[in-house]
């Protein structure tokens, strides 16, 4: 059996210290000086390992400063309360679960009109290439990139719902908008999958190489047909989801 490169048996060795809290967020890892000294290893195989590490999007590199842990606040989304309008909301669903969450919530937004694509063709049961409204936001929580969600609309709800293709946001958020016109989300399919961010996905979110993206596809429905089928994109790092389904009496949070 061949030996792990030496580089790699450095990084595994500081994954595990960070990992252990040796090194908490924030924290500076030794001098590439002084790992050297304590891997018997060259500058060069000390940088190998470590620059493993920030492609792992672990740490991260200064120049002249070396090298720090990086900080990881994770936001936790309970995605089965989201958009419930049975929960009490202040505005539309992010901008309460962030501040709930004791954070700040932020975003830019836009509005387009663009043709479906095969994806979101299939999903809101369109003509692929038909005319749908798309509302982009660009999501921030304490003004750190969180996540991009994009909301497809078929043209023929923007007929109904006139607001749904203007500019600006829409205070009470798009769901509780349509309910109020009659237009009811009374049920919604998700999925979930993780890839590597594209480039486009990488500058919005500021993600640092190695880091993955989670993609939440919510299609929601009303009771005859699809109404919206929204692509939430979120960093792989900073992100939770949860879903509460059923009874849980039995779970206890102070455990």
């Amino acid at each position: 059996m061949s030996q792990q490169p030496k580089y790699r048996v450095i990084a595994d060795a500081l994954r595990r210290e960070i990992t252990d809290g040796k090194y908490g967020p924030g924290a500076r890892l030794p001098s590439e000086s002084e790992l050297s000294t304590r891997f018997d290893a060259s500058r060069n195989t000390i940088r190998a390992g470590l620059n493993l590490l920030v492609t792992e999007g672990l740490i991260s590199s200064s120049q002249g400063l070396g090298y720090e842990v990086r900080s990881h606040e994770v936001f936790e989304l309970n995605a089965s309360r989201f958009e419930d309008l049975n929960f009490p909301q202040n505005g539309d669903a992010y901008s309460t679960d962030v501040t709930n969450a004791g954070r700040r919530p932020r975003q830019t937004f836009r509005v387009e009109i663009v043709p479906a694509t095969e994806y979101t063709a299939d999903r809101l049961k369109v003509e692929e290439a038909s005319t749908t409204v798309l509302r982009f936001c660009h999501r921030y929580v304490d003004d750190v990139p969180w996540s991009t969600q994009a909301t497809y609309y078929p043209g023929w709800l923007a007929e109904l719902a006139p607001r749904i293709a203007e500019p600006g946001d829409i205070a009470e958020g798009t769901t509780r908008y349509l309910a109020d016109r009659d237009i009811k989300q009374i049920g919604y399919f998700d999925e979930i999958a993780t890839r590597m961010p594209t480039p486009e996905e990488s500058r919005l979110l500021e993600i640092a190489a190695g880091v993955p993206v989670l993609l939440w596809t919510r299609t929601g429905y009303s009771d005859s047909r699809p109404i919206r089928c929204t692509v939430t994109t979120f960093r792989g790092d900073l992100n939770r989801m949860n879903y509460e389904i059923g009874d849980l009496s039995g779970r206890d949070e102070t455990q």
